[in-house]
């Protein structure tokens, strides 16, 4: 079944004047889920129970703040058409950082999480936190250089020189994950002197990396074969660096919070992640679950094999280590079938309304890893559907919507 819009959480992260209140991040969320065909006043305070009052004071906030914009009229049953509202996207942008084990992918999206700038370029993390984040320093400022120079649809993947290294103005203490800059007229934030500012306010930096990690410190664990990287301040020190609030999440709680966001979306699914690792981002009741430690979902360090061969995690026998051997062999049917038991395993424990594959070695053969999984599925009597989140940039999205998100009561 698909999501019903939930609108139990409270806004975080965001300081914007024209979402003073809870109120107006449910507005702002049905002109989001509206798209170009916008909505009415009159069904806004049907869908939200707010009185018609309350919706016209807050869509005229909204409106003074550049977030919201008359789409045209719809016909009405008696008197005048109605005015229909939309969301303006361009009102504010956000920026998705994917730190993978060997590629940087950093994009610029607006406030629909629609990609309107995209550099990638190769990265290690064996070589330490300093020199990847010297890298994501660059790329960020390059990005928001390009975006604002360029102004069209997303530029084309490619390293990127950047301005000149150094760290941007620093953050007070304790804020990096706090308040970021108002939405409305005038520029974005500075970004150091070699910078120029994006056409409209960057609200922060999303950044997805591989796991175990700390969403609320800030701070990854051991991630599988870079240990180095254990305890890291990552968001503390992009912050500082770039002068813009941080957030930081496990690759595939990312990637299944920007697939939770879209209207289609059901109400509970397993993103299952297959690219230099694997892992699984899990949506219940259409919110992700984390884990109070970000633990949930280390899907690829489930013991499948008692006596199988070591992982990386310490334990022997793992889903990550035996699948990623299948797929070195060029057995990309055996991965899939592996893939497979561990979907299984998700859906008898969480009983969940779907399985969708993602990650850049099912996206290479997606057919091959879909109907492998549903094979496996369909032998242990589960009907759960499974299909491939075919978006390539899922991940980096999905860190862009770390920072979006709250805007709109998510």
């Amino acid at each position: 079944m698909k999501r019903e819009q939930r609108y139990t959480k409270g806004l975080a992260g965001v300081n914007v004047p024209a979402l003073r209140s809870h109120n107006a991040a449910l507005v702002l969320d049905l002109l989001r889920t509206a798209g170009e065909a916008g909505i009415s006043r009159l069904e806004l305070a049907e869908r939200t129970g707010l009185t018609p009052q309350a919706v016209s004071k807050i869509t005229a906030r909204l409106r003074a703040e550049g977030l919201a914009a008359e789409a045209g009229h719809r016909a009405s049953t008696g008197g005048k058409p109605r005015t229909v509202l939309r969301l303006v996207p361009s009102a504010g942008h956000a920026v998705g950082v994917h730190l993978d084990r060997d590629e940087l992918t950093t994009l610029l999206t607006d406030l629909a999480g629609t990609v309107v700038a995209l550099l990638r370029r190769p990265v290690d993390l064996g070589e330490g936190a300093g020199p990847v984040l010297d890298a994501v320093t660059e790329e960020v400022r390059a990005l928001l250089t390009d975006g604002a120079a360029g102004g069209g649809g997303p530029t084309g993947a490619g390293e990127s020189p950047g301005p000149a290294l150094g760290p941007g103005p620093a953050l007070g203490p304790g804020s990096a994950p706090g308040p970021g800059p108002a939405l409305g007229p005038g520029p974005g934030p500075v970004l150091g002197p070699a910078s120029t500012p994006a056409p409209a306010p960057v609200l922060g930096v999303g950044v997805a990396m591989p796991g175990p990690l700390d969403h609320h410190a800030g701070v990854p664990g051991r991630v599988t074969g870079f240990p180095s990287w254990d305890g890291y301040p990552v968001r503390d020190e992009l912050a500082r660096r770039l002068g813009l609030p941080v957030v930081l999440d496990k690759d595939t709680n990312a990637a299944a919070l920007g697939l939770a966001l879209r209207p289609e979306s059901p109400g509970s699914f397993a993103y299952v992640h297959l690219g230099t690792g694997l892992g699984a981002g899990l949506v219940l009741g259409g919110a992700p679950l984390r884990g109070d430690r970000t633990g949930a979902g280390e899907l690829g360090h489930q013991t499948v094999q008692l006596d199988g061969p070591p992982c990386g995690c310490g334990g022997r026998g793992c889903l990550e280590v035996l699948c990623l051997a299948a797929v070195a062999r060029g057995e990309l049917p055996e991965a899939a079938r592996i893939l497979g038991a561990g979907a299984a395993n998700l859906v008898r424990l969480l009983d969940i309304d779907q399985v969708l594959l993602g990650g850049r070695v099912v996206l290479g053969a997606p057919e091959v890893f879909a109907d492998g999984a549903r094979e496996v599925l369909a032998g242990l009597g589960l009907p759960t559907p499974v299909a491939v989140a075919t978006a390539p940039q899922a991940v980096a999205v999905g860190a862009a919507w770390l920072v979006l998100a709250p805007i709109f009561g998510q």
